[in-house]
């Protein structure tokens, strides 16, 4: 209708009793609609009259009307125009309604705002629907009111709490027709993304099916071309991502992992690896084991290494206790291998089992054990003991272990500096000097700075004295064959009241850092000596090591042990207790464990042992999400400051790595009302532990809260950015910590440095052009006199740790193939608690991951072959070391020289130049040319003495100008050699490989190894394609470093065969072990004080 100006006319026509004329009112308001919407509006109530009650009826609306004419037949497209009216008015709940009763006029294909609108709030709709029924057959799974459909206003009788939601029939057929329309046109995944939202997995299922077969379809009429992935793998890779990083609620994703396990398993060669990743977050031993004996029983090579290669993935990723049932639930003998390590650690064997001798010691060690090996053939039973080994962690460990000490590239003259300029007789300082040097070398068994500094190491006095020796666990983690030996002269000995009791819980401490995560071998020894001592200082050293080399195991004698000594109400020892028993029962959500430790909590006076505790409970709850909800709760509503602290740490493990909208919006209330400056300070660092996931989005969320007035906000908004965006050099984060590095507060300070070290570990200049300057000032801030002791112990820590693991590993909070680094992440929380104990300071050690690639073959030996690096050299490479001379040398000024002194000098060499001459005359010599010369004296006058000052000008600035050329010739040798570098090389086995370089990684084509998954870094395994040809394996140097002890005869502290950084345990015993001097006579007391007046006398008194 050219030329229309209003649809009054045709409003009018539905008054008329004739239906033709009101069929053909709605036909042309429904193309007008959008232009005459408003008054098409006043009239809405005419349209509505033509509609059928039961529509109203469905979604429980009190309307009067609807349907007073039966016969109408056009009542769907009075419906539709309706809808465009409401959709129009904003009203988008009544516009859904009245299109469900539009029927299959409403077009979902047509291409307009208005329907695409509708569809999302009918998604939305469905959605809310189905997650209110899916939450009423899962109790502990609350509805999803993070979702933003969950806010959609409802009708009276919709989301009532209880009570299930029945769907309308036509509401699910245009989520139906949607669902074909995106399988008919192949975009599988929007129709994926909405059906694992409204739990409908069959929809899921149903896709992944169809996209395999049409894949096969296409292979089977293309079977020249190319071969392509298959579509359902590729729908199952896509799902199991959104099951990890999307997905919040623990039941959906459980349903969801055991659909794809299933979806996997069903393919003609499964996926192992994903079947991998999905039986850990299902915690399904069984599972596990049955694949791995699965591949074991195949007997192809190929097989094998695909078993090791996930029981790699598995060790990195699962805890104690899921890798000790799975190891059970293996055929063959349970206890082999784990026996003949325990007791060559016991014994303090000098090396490790080696494979080729494996079977050998667990014949001899294990007597009738090693005939029901035999039960399986050979080789399978060797197979099984390989799984086993690792399994335990013991084969990754060694490896990680040789890979640090062989590529360790610590900056030693850093250490040094930082020693000189902080002072010793300052415990805090010499606390961040042993911090710093633990951190610098960790793992990498380099203990000679102690060694080389026993002087300074002897100012360590009671709890300095207690970190030291700790650190020799850092140092030596994962060093296990040598673990005991190492530090049996510092552990307490039987009968022996001597030596210090600092060092002998350091000692013990040091010992479940050795063993952290994997302490089989060790937990009978440390629960004996935790049994066996009354001492509070060694009860703690104890207990934390328990913690850590018990964790996640769920010892349910253990945790008796812990509760027994923390009933005796010591402070000291309850703090670590109440920790240790948390590292324990790590993830377990132990509900009598709880009930025992908030009674405690609430009973004692002691604010360490309710700090302790506090911690433990988050801890115990790692990992449970809403299931922790009530703990988090109750602990929040405590009028103890300590305990809602502990309330915020259980958000942080229990909705760790899940990006929780609830938990993060729970997070920010409480850091902006809670009265506590501790709590509102750990609210903003935690949100670190709930997005590290995602990290670029923490610097937009906390940019605020680090300008906040309160000191205690910009600092955990600090910290917040340190744990979410370590070991990613993001430019967005740097940027909002360097203001930071300057802030007027020293523990703000302290916090920025600490927080940018972490970020910037690993980086280099051509990574990120600040790392340079960033270095330069953490360096200047320690040897900053006036600096205040805060800021120096943050700039010590940083520099350890932008240097840590001799530059090898990195900061990880997930490993390689994408899961929760548990480790790492109860690594950093207890780290974070420095704050309050600096022996905590440890803990980061755990967050260490290295970042090597390291390939092994079906023997698990280490070959030794190449593979290639698309990149430049000094993309990726090792930042230099700081040069001993960089110190520049004061500048000599010219001296001043006055014109007498000039007209003095020159007489004086007149005067002797003349009696040289009168000598030579006298001696008959020709004196002609001296004469001539001495009768044309130089009288020296303004021009001379003006010549002399440009001479001294000249040489100044021939030294400026050469100064700067050769600055230039410097910066242009450096363009040189960037530009000569060439792009690509090759590197070896067991060479650092960044987590940003492993894109670049690639195997020569042509090269006798490849690996049996696409490189992701750590341990890969390879597979042979010339295994006819002799193997050339790589000499590992850290089984041949041997531990000396001060114990051993014929052993010199400091000898040459210890090599240059190693013996600092050994050197370090007398020096540690020395009991404080707490007997020292009292200085004099001063003579009685005498006071004589005026006109006293000494006499008179």
């Amino acid at each position: 209708m050219p030329g229309l100006t209003s649809a009054s006319g045709l409003i009018g026509l539905l008054d008329e009793p004739d239906q033709r004329l009101k069929c053909y009112a709605l036909q042309n308001l429904d193309k007008l609609v959008d232009q005459f919407w408003a008054e098409i509006a006043d009239s809405v109530s005419k349209i509505t009259h033509l509609m059928k009650p039961t529509i109203t009826d469905e979604f429980g609306c009190d309307r009067e009307v609807l349907y007073e004419d039966d016969q109408f037949s056009e009542r769907n497209l009075a419906a539709l125009v309706a809808s465009k009216v409401y959709y129009h008015l904003g009203e988008y709940d009544e516009s859904m309604m009245f299109a469900l009763g539009a029927g299959d006029l409403f077009d979902i294909t047509a291409k307009s705002e208005y329907v695409e609108t509708m569809i999302s709030k009918c998604i939305d709709k469905y959605i809310v629907i189905n997650s209110h029924n899916d939450s009423l057959s899962s109790p502990t799974e609350p509805p999803n009111v993070d979702d933003p459909s969950f806010a959609i206003p409802n009708t009276k009788k919709d989301a009532q709490p209880g009570v299930p939601q029945k769907a309308d029939p036509r509401l699910q057929d245009i989520v139906e027709r949607m669902f074909r329309k995106c399988y008919e046109t192949e975009d599988y995944r929007p129709a994926i993304g909405i059906a694992i939202e409204a739990r409908r997995l069959d929809v899921v299922e149903e896709g992944i099916n169809l996209a395999s077969r049409r894949s096969r379809d296409k292979k089977g009429k293309e079977k020249g071309g190319e071969e392509e992935k298959d579509g359902g793998v590729e729908l199952m890779e896509y799902v199991l991502e959104i099951s990890m990083k999307v997905v919040q609620e623990i039941g959906l994703r459980e349903k969801l992992l055991r659909l794809l396990v299933n979806l996997f398993l069903s393919q003609g060669s499964p996926d192992y690896f994903s079947i991998s990743k999905c039986v850990i977050h299902l915690n399904d031993t069984s599972l596990a084991a049955k694949i791995l004996q699965e591949l074991v029983q195949k007997e192809d090579t190929k097989s094998l290494l695909v078993a090791y290669q996930i029981a790699f993935d598995l060790d990195s990723s699962a805890t104690q206790e899921f890798l000790q049932k799975v190891a059970n639930d293996l055929p063959g003998p349970e206890v082999d291998e784990s026996d003949a390590l325990s007791t060559a650690a016991t014994a303090g064997g000098d090396t490790m089992v080696t494979d080729s001798t494996e079977d050998d010691e667990n014949t001899r060690l294990l007597g009738g054990n090693a005939s029901s090996a035999e039960s399986i053939s050979g080789k399978t039973g060797k197979y099984y003991r390989s799984i086993r080994q690792i399994l335990r962690g013991t084969k990754s460990i060694e490896i990680a272990l040789e890979f640090l000490f062989r590529n360790n590239h610590t900056d030693m003259s850093i250490l040094n500096k930082i020693k000189d300029s902080l002072e010793a007789r300052n415990s805090i300082f010499h606390t961040a000097v042993t911090f710093s040097n633990a951190f610098m070398n960790a793992g990498t068994t380099s203990d000679g700075f102690f060694r080389a500094n026993l002087e300074w190491l002897s100012k360590a006095v009671n709890w300095s004295k207690f970190t030291a020796t700790a650190a020799l666990g850092v140092i030596h983690r994962g060093n296990l064959s040598q673990g005991l030996k190492l530090l049996e002269p510092y552990l307490p000995q039987e009968g022996v009241s001597t030596g210090s009791p600092y060092s002998q819980g350091g000692s013990l401490y040091a010992l479940g850092l050795i063993y952290a995560n994997h302490g089989t071998d060790v937990l009978d020894f440390l629960r004996k000596q935790f049994k066996g001592t009354a001492d509070e200082m060694v009860q703690h050293g104890g207990a934390l090591g328990l913690g850590v080399a018990g964790m996640a195991t769920g010892s349910q004698g253990i945790y008796d042990e812990l509760k027994t000594v923390l009933w005796s109400d010591s402070a000291i020892a309850g703090e670590a207790v109440g920790l240790a028993m948390g590292l324990v029962m790590l993830g377990t959500g132990s509900s009598a464990s709880l009930e025992d430790m908030i009674q405690y909590a609430h009973d004692t006076q002691h604010e360490k042992i309710i700090r302790g505790l506090a911690i433990g409970m988050a801890l115990i709850m790692f990992g449970k999400q809403e299931a922790a909800d009530d703990l988090i709760n109750t602990l929040l509503d405590d009028p103890d400051p300590t305990l809602r602290y502990g309330g915020i740490m259980t958000i942080a493990m229990a909705y760790c790595g899940t990006g929780s909208n609830k938990a993060i919006r729970q997070l920010l209330h409480v850091a902006v009302s809670d009265v506590n400056d501790d709590v509102r300070r750990v609210s903003v660092m935690s949100l670190g532990f709930i997005l590290f996931r995602k990290p670029n989005a923490v610097p937009r969320m906390v940019e605020l809260l680090s300008e906040s007035y309160n000191p205690h906000v910009r600092y955990g908004a600090s910290l917040a950015l340190g744990i979410s965006c370590a070991g990613t050099g993001l430019d967005e984060a740097i940027d909002l910590l360097e203001p930071m590095i300057k802030d007027p507060t020293d523990f703000v300070r302290q916090g920025a440095l600490i927080s940018m070290a972490m970020i910037l570990v690993q980086q280099n200049d051509q990574m990120n052009p600040k790392v340079a300057s960033l270095r330069k000032t953490f360096e200047g801030m320690v040897g900053e006199k006036h600096e205040d002791a805060m800021a120096k112990f943050g700039a010590a820590l940083a520099l350890g740790i932008i240097d840590a693991g001799g530059r090898n590993v990195t900061i990880g909070l997930q490993t390689q193939t994408g899961s929760l680094n548990l480790p790492a992440i109860v690594g950093m929380a207890v780290f974070t608690q420095y704050w309050y104990w600096f022996p905590l300071t440890h803990f980061l050690s755990l967050s260490f991951m290295p970042t090597g690639l390291i390939g092994l073959d079906d023997e698990l030996s280490v070959p030794d072959f190449k593979f290639w690096s698309n990149t430049r050299p000094s993309l990726f490479d090792y930042p230099p070391k700081v040069e001993e001379s960089a110190e520049k040398a004061p500048e000599k000024i010219a001296t001043a020289v006055l014109s007498t002194t000039v007209k003095a000098r020159q007489r004086a060499k007149r005067s002797e130049k003349e009696k040289a001459a009168k000598e030579a005359a006298a001696k008959g010599e020709d004196a002609m040319e001296t004469d001539h010369t001495v009768s044309t004296p130089v009288t020296p006058g303004p021009i001379a003495e003006g010549d002399d000052k440009m001479d001294l000008e000249d040489d100044s600035a021939e030294r400026k100008e050469g100064d700067g050329e050769g600055e230039k010739r410097e910066e242009g040798e450096k363009k040189k050699r960037t530009e000569k570098e060439k792009v690509g090389y090759e590197l070896g086995n067991m060479s650092r490989v960044l987590p940003e370089q492993l894109k670049y990684i690639s195997f020569i084509g042509d090269g006798r190894y490849e690996p049996v998954k696409k490189p992701t870094g750590g341990i890969l395994l390879l597979l042979d394609r010339t295994p006819c040809e002799p193997v050339r394996l790589m000499e590992l140097k850290a089984r041949k470093a041997t531990v000396p002890t001060a114990t051993s005869p014929g052993h010199t502290v400091g000898s040459v065969n210890d090599g240059p950084g190693t013996g600092g345990a050994a050197a370090a015993v007398n020096v540690l072990n020395a009991e404080d001097d707490e007997g020292d006579e009292d200085a004099p007391l001063p003579e009685d004080f005498e006071y004589i007046t005026d006109g006293e006398t000494e006499e008179e008194l």
